[in-house]
């Protein structure tokens, strides 16, 4: 699993067999569109897995954080990562109020 900066600072999040060769395909354009459209790009963070569905599924999973969070994996600021949950907590009116 790996993580992709690009040139307009975006983040692209994208999980592999064979990283060396994935990166080549980003750099020539041959990887996903939003890379191919924001060249070029610097690797800024991978995790290693023998089980590509493990990795696959860490993919998936960095995908829905925000940006803040992401940034604080890539900076090893692990401690910010409860802090930087999306979870929110809506409060419900209730009727009888």
């Amino acid at each position: 699993m790996y993580i992709l900066k690009c040139s307009d600072g975006t983040y692209y999040t994208g999980s592999t067999i064979d990283l060396i060769r994935r990166l080549n395909q980003h750099n020539i354009g041959e990887g996903a569109n939003h890379t191919a459209n924001r060249l070029p790009m610097e690797l800024v963070y991978v995790e290693v897995y023998v089980d590509i569905k493990k990795a696959f599924w860490r993919e998936k999973q960095i995908q829905g954080w925000s940006r803040a969070k992401k940034e604080a994996l890539i900076e090893n600021k692990r401690q910010l990562l409860p802090k930087l949950a999306r979870r929110k907590i809506k409060k419900i009116k209730r009727s009888d109020d």
